[in-house]
């Protein structure tokens, strides 16, 4: 690292605009990773709550006809029985979605996921009929404490609990009792079901699920695999996790031309170094090593930024979830596609000849 630490303070300004370049790619990168955090958790962060080794839609895998999804899943009695039934599971428990409009005799009013599950479920859950439990976004969108009155298509509910942060398709959460999930279902013209998905503990003889998706024609999957079910989910994740791929393929580049460029230019200076005894791997080191320093520089100034403008954003109404998987991951992520980048910059060193640093070209 000597000739990498002269190099440097030599051409300061170089390394300094190519680090100030990896930083802004890093802001985006962070950015779009906390953006996407944050959105995916107001898609998914409900489903991901449920106590579940498994989660059951109706339609069966592999059927030639569209993917099971939340929107149009309908589990009737006979499916949840049967489950039931299934030697190795232990718990079974239906849940209704329905998005619908809540609104306060204030005159407050905001969509919902209306969630319908068994009384005193989860400890969030309400345990009487005609009372409702609200996630904190929802209670501070409508303006209502516990005791007040929530109407949900023409029928008022008494909130009983407010509590955690849970969202289903961009929309807060409140919960009701199944009874009535069913009777706003059938108010609001929906399916006339036990529930829109169940929720599975245990396991089957063998592990095998596939068999029990089969004889109750069914498709289930683990939670994370079920979020996918949520069509808003998939599609906005995968816009976005193309784009931050997207911006690591552009650091690799950015950062492997800068260095391509500098080896080039720097190729007699190398050649010297190997006339006087420089081994290449002490030459390749070296170069390694100056890509690491500016590629750390450049990647700590942007998570700097990153994390200073998402705590400012936190408990604003932009999603931006801050946590060591939008920052650090990214980070570490950049700092070795850059480093990839770079390798491409050794053919330079290692075609460096000796020779014509003693002038064997005249």
């Amino acid at each position: 690292m000597f000739v990498a630490w002269r190099e440097i303070r030599f051409a300061g300004g170089r390394f300094a605009t190519i680090a100030a370049v990896v930083g802004m790619i890093t802001v985006l990168v962070g950015f779009l990773s906390g953006l996407t955090g944050g959105l995916a958790g107001q898609n998914v962060s409900a489903v991901l709550s449920w106590p579940a080794d498994r989660i059951v839609l109706s339609g069966p895998a592999g059927s030639t006809e569209a993917e099971p999804t939340f929107a149009d899943s309908a589990v009737t009695d006979a499916q949840r029985d049967a489950w039931a039934a299934t030697p190795g599971i232990t718990a079974v428990h239906p849940v209704g979605i329905s998005q619908l409009r809540a609104s306060t005799p204030a005159g407050a009013s905001t969509a919902v996921a209306v969630l319908g599950v068994d009384g005193g479920w989860l400890p969030t859950s309400p345990v009487a009929a005609d009372t409702m439990t609200l996630s904190t976004p929802a209670a501070k969108a409508l303006g209502v404490v516990v005791g007040g009155v929530v109407d949900v298509a023409g029928r008022p509910f008494t909130v009983t609990a407010v509590s955690g942060d849970d969202w289903y398709s961009h929309t807060p959460v409140v919960q009701v009792v199944r009874s009535d999930w069913a009777a706003l279902s059938a108010a609001t013209g929906g399916t006339p079901a036990a529930g829109t998905a169940l929720v599975v503990s245990g396991s089957p003889a063998g592990g095998d699920w596939a068999a029990v998706d089969s004889a109750t024609g069914t498709t289930s999957a683990g939670p994370l695999g079920a979020v996918t079910a949520i069509p808003a989910f998939r599609s906005e994740i995968g816009s976005l996790a193309m784009i931050v791929g997207l911006l690591f393929g552009i650091s690799a580049l950015v950062v492997g031309a800068f260095f391509t460029v500098w080896a080039t230019q720097r190729r007699p200076d190398v050649a010297v170094l190997k006339a006087l005894g420089a081994s290449t791997g002490t030459l390749i080191r070296d170069t390694a090593g100056q890509a690491l320093v500016v590629l750390v520089v450049g990647v700590g100034l942007g998570l700097g930024l990153v994390i200073a403008a998402g705590s400012a954003l936190q408990g604003t109404s932009l999603p931006f979830l801050l946590s060591p998987f939008t920052t650090v991951l990214p980070g570490v992520a950049l700092i070795l596609v850059g480093l990839v980048g770079a390798a491409f910059a050794l053919r330079a060193v290692l075609t460096a000849d000796p020779l014509s640093a003693l002038g064997s070209n005249r």
